[in-house]
């Protein structure tokens, strides 16, 4: 088996196959890398660039190169001493007339074998949001036919051609009769707003939960990728939105006792000091590392500075927790207003059931303020017998949520059937609940707040709180105390909302506010500026620091995240009913301000930019060296200046990549760092899988990070203002290392 001691992860799709991904294996290996990380590799929705909506989960994509081109990417890696972690997907399928699943459904309702597998209330026809109009309009305009396909019978609606049950299709039915006769019902995608009868993941109605909860759908689910593992193709998985399933703890025992020692990782946001639960696996995907990381290098009197200067500009809520709350309150009502009435009816159902029936505003209102009290993703409650720490965590989301109601009993109630369910409607409440909080507060958070409170973007990350930029060496040594070796660092991803060195630059303005503040103040002087709200504003200036010289189509860039941020933010636009004349006055302000740099190239700028090179070392050394295993999203061993998605996917260029230890400046200086750091790791497995890790930060702020076990040593200096800004002695570990800087 080889050993784990660094992960290197690929996008597929855009462009990069498995033959992409081949030709990155030198690469791989002459910086010391172990394990080549790979997005999903399933066959996906036409035209998808991520690969999460996954049509068909044991069929490889053939635009990657399909089953043969994975198995010789596989080969390939071994051959190299490389391991290969796929990216799987158990929460959901597309839910889309390309997912052959779903069709069959469709087409034979319950008598279908893939009935079981799709999470679908079948209370009602299945609701299918797909249409632009009411289907009678749609009909009168002559835009409905019945159509043969070589599965069978098929409805075409304009482009959609959805699959009909042969038995309804008889001489002179009319096309409403038709419809009326399946068990799907299609409806315009304005309604999925306010009813579904499918789990979706968050607010996407294009993916629908799978029920792997169930012993044959988790075997249909995995065929392919137990296949691979049992192959020797594949040496690790990593789990996408672990939240997302009915029943988490069970899933994982499952998967563990079929793919034994392969190791297992899953996406799962951490927040404040919530631990990872005892799951026996390798670890999580290490948002919660990125957010400590970027903690122990914000300064805090720096921060304080930005926070009461954005304050008195903006007029904002005064902590992140409040507009947070605000957010809430607004996505339960509005992008997950369907799951809040499936919730109402759940809560309606275990209230009667309890014997205890309740109107339905009083279920409403318990409802909503249970949701929004609760801070994290989900708890783990299955049945009655549950860890005493989800026990009271719910307890005290109860108190929280019954302050401003007029009875708490209705909020006690709901409570009671959470934690104690003794009927089977009180069991699916307690399901489907731990399934939405996740929905909500990514939503509200990520999605949401994480756009509106801008004082100091860098800790609007995912898994972060910026009510929270700071931590102190107990708190950062007690949780790397308790932190997995084989939980994985990451500081750049495809989710994150700034990649790494974008971050940096951002933290950098905590050490030098004023120059920040600077260039906020000049902006408000470019023409333009005073349409725009200085809150907006105060975003814009930190997102065109983050990128500024990353590329020569900063602009374009630019418009295109600041389109997607505003929208995300729904004060002024959204992405449902775009306001493209507010959007506008934003967008106009990006090249005049973009001009105004390039034409004054301020002072304030170019600090900020090699303060955020040399603290963007530090966090390369930190991340390195510290307990757990580094995660390198492709493109950052060198420089990786970018936004959230789709920025941060962009293509990188693999020739530029290898030529980076040849580089001048902070190119060559990370690229060197980072090569030399994983060598020593691939070096010692042993020593980085059991060292102690301890960090102290000295009078100047120099930050010593030690590592040591038995006789062997390694020191870390980082030293904000120094040259080197990062030095490094590996006492016995390994001779020519000694002394290397940075």
């Amino acid at each position: 088996m080889i050993p784990l001691t660094s992960t290197y992860r690929l996008q597929l799709r855009n462009g990069v196959t498995f033959n992409t991904a081949q030709e990155f294996l030198p690469h791989l290996k002459e910086n010391g890398i172990s394990h080549l990380y790979l997005s999903p590799i399933f066959a996906a929705q036409t035209g998808s660039t991520h690969g999460y909506d996954v049509v068909d989960p044991n069929v490889i994509e053939a635009e990657l190169g399909g089953d043969s081109g994975f198995t010789a990417l596989a080969q390939a890696a071994q051959a190299a001493g490389i391991g290969i972690i796929v990216d799987i997907v158990p929460n959901h399928t597309a839910f889309s007339l390309e997912n052959p699943w779903l069709r069959d459904v469709l087409r034979h309702g319950s008598d279908s074998a893939f009935a079981p597998h799709f999470d679908i209330d079948w209370s009602e026809r299945l609701l299918l949001p797909f249409l632009t109009d009411n289907f009678d309009a749609l009909v009168i305009d002559g835009q409905v036919s019945v159509d043969r396909e070589a599965d069978g019978p098929v409805l075409r609606v304009g482009n959609l051609a959805v699959p009909l049950d042969p038995a309804t299709v008889t001489s002179g039915v009319t096309l409403a009769a038709l419809h009326d006769a399946q068990v799907w019902r299609l409806t315009p995608w304005q309604r999925e707003r306010d009813s579904i009868t499918h789990r979706r993941f968050f607010n996407v109605t294009g993916l629908i939960g799978m029920r792997v909860e169930d012993d044959a759908v988790f075997e249909d689910m995995h065929r392919k990728i137990f296949a691979l593992v049992d192959a020797g193709l594949v040496q690790g998985l990593r789990l996408d939105h672990i939240d997302g399933l009915a029943d988490p703890a069970a899933y994982l025992d499952r998967l563990k006792a079929r793919v034994g020692n392969t190791p297992i990782w899953v996406e799962k946001i951490l927040t404040g000091d919530e631990a990872l639960p005892d799951w026996g696996i390798a670890g999580t995907t290490g948002y919660e590392a990125a957010r400590q990381i970027a903690r122990l290098l914000t300064d805090a009197d720096g921060y304080a500075r930005l926070l009461a200067e954005w304050l008195a500009q903006t007029n904002r809520d005064p902590t992140f927790h409040a507009a947070l709350i605000t957010a809430k309150n607004e996505v339960i009502r509005q992008d997950l207003a369907a799951e809040l009435q499936q919730m109402i009816g759940l809560a309606d159902a275990a209230a009667r059931a309890a014997g205890d029936e309740q109107g339905q505003e009083a279920l409403r209102e318990a409802v909503i303020a249970l949701l929004i009290a609760f801070p994290s993703y989900r708890t783990y409650l299955v049945g009655t017998d549950n860890h005493p720490q989800d026990v009271q965590l719910m307890h005290a989301v109860a108190d929280a949520a019954a302050k401003n109601l007029r009875t708490d009993h209705v909020v006690r109630l709901l409570t009671d059937c959470i934690l104690t369910p003794t009927t089977p409607e009180a069991l699916r409440l307690q399901t489907r609940f731990q399934q939405v909080t996740g929905a909500l507060l990514a939503k509200s958070h990520e999605d949401t707040a994480g756009f509106r409170w801008n004082a100091y973007i860098a800790a609007n990350e995912v898994g972060a709180d910026p009510d929270a930029v700071t931590i102190s060496d107990n708190d950062m040594n007690c949780w790397l105390d308790a932190r997995l070796p084989t939980a994985l660092t990451l500081t750049s991803s495809h989710d994150t909302k700034r990649s790494e060195n974008a971050r940096m630059r951002l933290v950098a303005c905590s050490h030098s506010p004023d120059d920040l503040l600077a260039l906020i103040a000049d902006a408000a002087t470019v023409a333009g500026a005073d349409k725009v709200k200085p809150n907006t504003r105060w975003y814009l200036v930190q997102s065109t620091l983050a990128l500024w010289g990353a590329s020569d189509d900063l602009d374009d860039r630019l418009r295109d995240h600041m389109i997607k941020a505003m929208r995300e933010a729904k004060v002024v636009t959204n992405w449902t009913y775009p306001d493209e004349d507010a959007e506008a006055r934003v967008l106009d302000l990006i090249p005049r301000l973009t001009a105004y740099w390039r034409d004054t190239a301020p002072a304030a700028l170019m600090r900020l930019m090699q303060q955020g090179e040399n603290i963007s070392l530090i966090q390369t050394a930190l991340k390195l060296t510290m307990t757990g295993v580094p995660d390198i999203y492709r493109g950052c061993l060198g420089p990786h200046f970018a936004l959230t998605d789709p920025d941060n996917r962009r293509p990188v260029e693999l020739q530029k990549l290898m030529q980076l230890n040849k580089a001048h400046g902070f190119a060559g200086d990370k690229a060197r760092l980072s090569g030399r750091l994983l060598r020593l790791r691939h070096a010692h497995p042993a020593f980085f899988d059991a060292a102690t890790c301890h960090i102290r930060r000295e009078g100047d702020g120099t930050i010593v990070l030690t590592r040591s076990m038995d006789n062997a040593r390694l020191i870390l200096h980082c030293h904000l203002a120094a040259d080197p800004v990062v030095s490094i002695d590996a006492d016995t570990l390994d001779a020519s290392f000694s002394g290397f800087q940075a």
